[in-house]
């Protein structure tokens, strides 16, 4: 009993999951769910959704969202499959291989980041990073859904920060990313003082690399590096083209011993936050 109207063999309606992302997601869910001699009502209870919001899902009325798609996952038994599919959808505009590492960033417990030039994209404002988006729209780079997208993401990514085991961060930036202006004193001023209240979570450690320490800075190019729950750490890096992420160990524990010499040779956390507020300072007299 119990089968809504709307779930009927009658009523019935025809999936396309070729027709776009969005319709190849609702016609997984739907199959899934049959698979298990499920109603939507079924599923929806097992879910914590009305039936109503996962009949427009496998119809493709609605799109899926990250909570949808892990409840699906939970709920259907499925890994992450139906979390992978909703970040392939909503991530598709972005540089190939991000949403994959976005995925792992999310569980990672303990992340370290080295920056040259601006600021690493978990402590940017959303106008500091609003101000990079439309730079590289005005570029002919990227459309303006895209830069939207960019901003959105890196708020999603951000938020994850603040997860009930929130994973500890290391961050050592070059000089230059508090020192290169962006978007105009108020926007930097903002991130600044952003980047002052951010050193000061129990989960964070905040580093400059001064300019002073000239050829003794290891690394040339950015780098990230991930820890995740079983301890194996990866590194993430990016081309103009697409993001990369390598797991082999032979390669990433000597970058892991490398930033360590970098956090060595960087400013502790107090005195890199003097020279944060030196320069607000500056810009402020």
């Amino acid at each position: 009993m119990g089968r809504k109207v709307g779930d009927h063999p009658l009523n019935r309606k025809e999936l396309n999951p070729d027709s776009s992302p969005q319709a190849a997601f609702g016609a997984r869910l739907r199959s899934s769910r049959e698979k298990r001699g499920w109603t939507q009502d079924e599923l929806a209870k097992r879910m914590e959704y009305s039936s109503t919001h996962i009949s427009s899902v496998e119809t493709g009325h609605k799109p899926p969202t990250l909570r949808l798609s892990r409840s699906a996952d939970l709920a259907l038994g499925s890994g992450d499959a139906f979390e992978r599919e909703y970040r392939e959808i909503r991530h598709g505009s972005l540089l190939e291989g991000f949403p994959e590492y976005v995925g792992h960033e999310g569980r990672a417990v303990e992340i370290r980041l080295y920056e040259i030039g601006i600021i690493p994209g978990l402590m940017q404002t959303p106008e500091y990073a609003r101000v990079l988006a439309d730079s590289a729209v005005r570029r002919g780079t990227i459309t303006h859904d895209q830069a939207a997208e960019r901003v959105s993401v890196l708020a999603e990514r951000q938020a994850a920060l603040e997860r009930l085991r929130a994973p500890t961060v290391f961050v050592v930036m070059d000089e230059s990313c508090i020192r290169r202006p962006v978007g105009g004193p108020a926007v930097m001023d903002a991130q600044l003082e952003r980047l002052v209240e951010f050193a000061k979570r129990a989960t964070t450690v905040l580093q400059v690399a001064p300019f002073a320490i000239g050829e003794r800075r290891p690394f040339d190019l950015p780098v990230t590096l991930l820890t995740l729950p079983d301890r194996s750490v990866m590194a993430y890096a990016e081309s103009q083209a697409q993001g990369c992420l390598d797991r082999d160990s032979t390669a990433v524990l000597p970058m892991l011993s490398t930033y360590h010499q970098l956090q060595a040779e960087a400013l502790s956390q107090a005195d890199s936050v003097a020279m944060i507020n030196d320069v607000l300072k500056g810009h402020q007299s």
